[in-house]
């Protein structure tokens, strides 16, 4: 007969465990600004602050979504 394992060792919870800091690590997003783990308030910003500053970017052109220019314009 086979030794029984002791306990808390089973494969279970030792699974379980693993599964759980894998999510944890790729629910674990960093912020976009300084690479700071986000914060579940300011998500996916660490703080307000980084809000802030990209919140500025946005506003002062700094980033912009590239488009195509149609040369015709007036539909003509």
């Amino acid at each position: 007969m086979p030794a029984k394992p002791p306990k808390g060792a089973g494969p279970g919870k030792a699974a379980a465990k693993g599964a759980a800091k894998g999510a944890a690590r790729r629910s674990a997003k960093k912020c976009p600004i300084c690479g700071k783990p986000a914060n579940e308030v300011s998500k996916p910003f660490c703080s307000e602050r980084c809000r802030d500053v990209d919140l500025n970017r946005w506003l002062s052109g700094s980033y912009s979504i590239p488009s195509r220019e149609d040369e015709d314009d007036d539909g003509e």
